[in-house]
């Protein structure tokens, strides 16, 4: 395998399991010092330990980047141990089906705290250090980042708002050598989707239209995006909105 990260520090946001844990595993095989940040610490210590085992370097942290001292916190921790940071991959996400009509303010406020709040506190933390190695952002958005989705207002518009952040750090940071990306995955056969239960009376055929292929993408190749994304392979890709969906926004 490639070593495209020989040397690279890399914090990762949602390192406990699924499309973030799978991003992890592969940095760390080539080459990087994964800083691997998670509300679930035992999550985040399996996911550090399995890299350390495999013969790479990795430190798990504990952290809800839903508040934006322990956002500042985690950045700090990572440069501290690893000397710096070449790479920031915000993939930790909450969502959930729900009908518009019996959306909460405290669902829409919990959604936009880790979707969009988390991802920002945390780049404005990495920010001068990103700049200082000329690294990159990857943000995990979504096709919901891209499109319109029934029965999920909070995460829909958390996710296009993500997509916004990208778009706009892009263009502001470009020329000083910083690259922003987000991937945007479709149904993808993680632990989060349990949380997408379907709500009571919805129209299935709403639902139905999300996913164009009859099986979901794994969460390796959810990582194969983020890891080109994050790559020098990348160099000249910035501002992208790259989808890993099997086509659903192309039809």
């Amino acid at each position: 395998m490639s070593q495209r990260f020989d040397n690279k520090v890399v914090l990762i946001t949602g390192a406990a399991s699924g499309m973030a844990r799978a991003t992890a595993l592969r940095m760390g095989r080539e080459g990087a010092k994964v800083f691997c940040a998670d509300i679930n610490a035992a999550g985040a210590e399996e996911t550090a330990a399995a890299i350390r085992a495999a013969g790479g370097q990795a430190q798990a942290a504990a952290g809800d980047i839903g508040e934006p001292a322990q956002c500042r916190a985690l950045v700090d921790q990572a440069v501290a141990r690893f000397g710096g940071l070449d790479v920031l991959c915000n993939i930790a996400g909450r969502g959930g089906l729900r009908a518009f009509t019996e959306e909460t303010v405290e669902s829409w406020n919990a959604a936009f705290a880790v979707n969009v709040n988390g991802p920002f506190h945390l780049s404005q933390a990495a920010l001068p250090h990103l700049l200082a190695r000329r690294g990159n952002i990857v943000n995990v958005a979504s096709t919901a980042g891209l499109q319109g989705q029934a029965y999920m207002p909070a995460y829909t518009a958390s996710k296009h708002a993500l997509v916004g952040l990208t778009k706009s750090m892009a263009v502001e940071f470009g020329r000083k050598g910083l690259r922003v990306n987000a991937v945007c995955p479709g149904g993808t056969a993680t632990p989060f989707l349990q949380t997408f239960a379907v709500p009571e009376g919805a129209e299935m055929d709403l639902i139905g239209h999300m996913q164009l292929l009859p099986d979901m993408a794994r969460p390796e190749d959810i990582a194969n995006m983020i890891c080109f994304a994050a790559s020098d392979e990348a160099r000249f890709v910035n501002g992208a909105l790259l989808s890993v969906d099997g086509g659903t926004v192309a039809a």
